[in-house]
């Protein structure tokens, strides 16, 4: 039995040397991104991003409705490492279009019954069934970004991550359809209110996004207020969507 037990333990042992001989053999070079060929992928390109657009530090007593639906363009230039193309960054410039709809719900963006931007409970009267607020920025963002595969770019895990600055070029209310009290329709119109008064010129807002191809899952959010200080309340917006670019 012994004599078994140790002819089975030698050939497991000689299973084993041979199997990490196996390994050994099989593992591949470390590659030398250094020598990597990406004269063919393109140095610009654009980027689409479409998201939800939701407010953080809302009060409570301002109700959200509707679609809350954030849409970017943006026209990008890419700089790769030369040390490791894995590795590259980016700049770019576009336009953000953010849409936050609200129900039951008048906002005073003009200031005409206040020095604050009021958000006013309409439930209980004549107000529009459909209602939001819409704020449109010009918008730099730049990007480090990270691609496990730069010579096949369309079938590669990638990364990024940056900074965007924007200045807000326009803000507006935008109600639709005409209700009483009871939900009944009044009329069918739309009315605009437009102003700036209220809002922060300027935008600076973290972002990152992971995925595969020209497809990835991205989240942004803004670092500073999006209303005045002592204008409004201290709401941040954050977005989280899908991302289509070529890079």
């Amino acid at each position: 039995m012994k004599k078994v037990v140790l002819v089975a333990f030698s050939l497991l042992v000689l299973v084993v040397a041979n199997a990490q001989d196996s390994v050994k053999l099989a593992k591949k070079p470390k590659k030398d991104w250094t020598k990597s060929s990406i004269a063919n992928r393109p140095k610009d390109h654009f980027l689409i991003q479409v998201g939800y657009n939701h407010w953080t530090k809302k009060p409570d007593s301002v109700q959200s409705g509707g679609v809350p639906l954030s849409v970017n363009f943006y026209f990008m230039m890419d700089f790769p490492f030369k040390t490791d193309p894995r590795w590259s960054a980016a700049v770019g410039a576009g336009l953000a279009i953010d849409n936050q709809g609200f129900k039951n719900t008048l906002i005073d963006v003009a200031g005409q019954k206040a020095d604050r931007l009021g958000f006013y409970d309409v439930g209980d009267t004549i107000h529009f069934k459909k209602y939001k607020l819409v704020s449109t920025y010009l918008e730099a963002p730049v990007e480090l970004r990270f691609s496990s595969d730069p010579e096949n770019n369309m079938k590669s895990w990638k990364g990024a991550f940056g900074v965007k600055v924007g200045t807000l070029l326009s803000a507006h209310t935008r109600g639709k359809t005409l209700v009483s009290s009871t939900g009944a329709t009044l009329n069918n119109y739309i009315e605009k209110e437009k102003s700036k008064r209220y809002f922060n010129g300027t935008r600076l807002s973290l972002m990152g996004r992971f995925g595969y191809g020209i497809v990835s899952i991205y989240g942004a959010y803004q670092i500073n207020p999006f209303i005045k200080e002592g204008a409004g309340p201290d709401v941040r917006p954050f977005q989280v969507g899908i991302t289509v670019s070529g890079l």
